[in-house]
């Protein structure tokens, strides 16, 4: 936001200068994600067969839990399905294992709609303070390469929108989607809301989900005592009951009105929103701005996994800063 609101003066904000505090438990975490031993599960070790199938039809080789430990070693290590397969393989040898490595096409064909294993939720001391904010990802398409190269206007929309949830006291990411491109950040709001089973005190999130619709939907699900802090728009006015019984849209108006726009973000904590922003590089640059997958269900199970590998690099250690002007 004062980016928006204070272009002509951005030159004039001084900006923060930070340190890290704890650097070598941060550099030895950073180490760590590099250590194959941290993405092995015990259990997908013990439970690669699949269990015996009751219902008509083939029997599995594979189960869920070894596809989805396939998937996650090639989006660690940026690896395309063949050369995953490959990993596993020397993975196996390495650790001296007997197992049976699951052939490329059998991660592509498994991964359409695969169920990830249950993870327990780390316990909250705390109520979640939540930060939801949105990113596109391209998908495979001759995208913007075929508008310039051939100078054609009819470009693809070749992207998809992802949705995350952080909460800004644990580091985690809480609640996540995967949509089209034509999923408008309210409209998917209550499927990532319906993900959190912990107590929210704060919900912030950017002017795409300035309306009462998304007030009404956040407050339903978690309590009229739940600080919504979403910034309405310049041109804002007051609604015909603000007088009588003010909304919290109306309450920002006029906190914004009487104390200016940089004053309300400092009071209300909006400047935090900032987290989210940085967890959308985050993902772009550890994870990647594309998604392999082609099919819609293998795209939302590439982007799950993507969710529980960030989540197991903030659970291996995050930096600790501290403002030093």
């Amino acid at each position: 936001m004062p980016h928006k609101f204070n272009a002509d003066r951005r030159d004039k904000i001084p900006k923060q200068k930070q340190r890290v505090t704890n650097w070598a438990e941060y550099d030895e975490s950073l180490r760590l994600r590099g250590d194959l031993t941290v993405w092995i599960s015990d259990d997908a070790l013990a439970l690669w067969s699949a269990p015996p199938r009751m219902t008509p039809g083939g029997q599995p080789v594979y189960s869920d839990l070894a596809i989805e430990l396939c998937l996650t070693f090639g989006m660690v290590f940026k690896q395309p399905l063949r050369q995953t397969e490959g990993l596993m393989r020397s993975i196996a040898g390495l650790l001296k294992v007997e197992i049976v490595v699951p052939h490329f096409t059998t991660l592509s064909r498994r991964g359409n709609g695969l169920t990830l294993s249950a993870k327990a939720a780390p316990k909250n001391t705390s109520p979640v303070q939540l930060v939801v904010d949105s990113t596109g990802l391209k998908i495979f398409g001759e995208g913007e390469w075929l508008e310039q190269k051939h100078k054609t206007k009819r470009k693809r929309r070749s992207w998809r929108k992802l949705h995350l949830g952080l909460d800004l006291v644990s580091g985690q990411i809480v609640c996540s989607d995967l949509t089209t491109n034509d999923i408008g950040d309210p409209t998917a709001l209550p499927g990532l809301l319906d993900q959190i089973d912990d107590p929210v005190e704060q919900f912030l999130g950017d002017g795409a989900y300035d309306g009462e619709q998304a007030c009404a939907v956040i407050t339903e699900r978690f309590g009229s005592a739940i600080k919504v802090t979403i910034p309405p728009p310049k041109n804002a006015v007051l609604s015909p009951d603000a007088a009588r019984a003010p909304s919290i849209r109306d309450l920002h108006i006029a906190d914004i009105g009487t104390h200016g726009r940089m004053a309300w973000q400092k009071a209300s904590g909006y400047n935090q929103r900032s987290r989210g922003e940085t967890l959308m590089g985050r993902w772009k640059t550890v994870i990647g701005p594309k998604l392999k997958a082609r099919a819609l269900k293998n795209q939302k199970t590439e982007a799950k996994i993507g969710v529980r590998i960030l989540n197991r690099m903030t659970e291996l250690g995050r930096p600790k800063f501290e403002r030093t002007a």
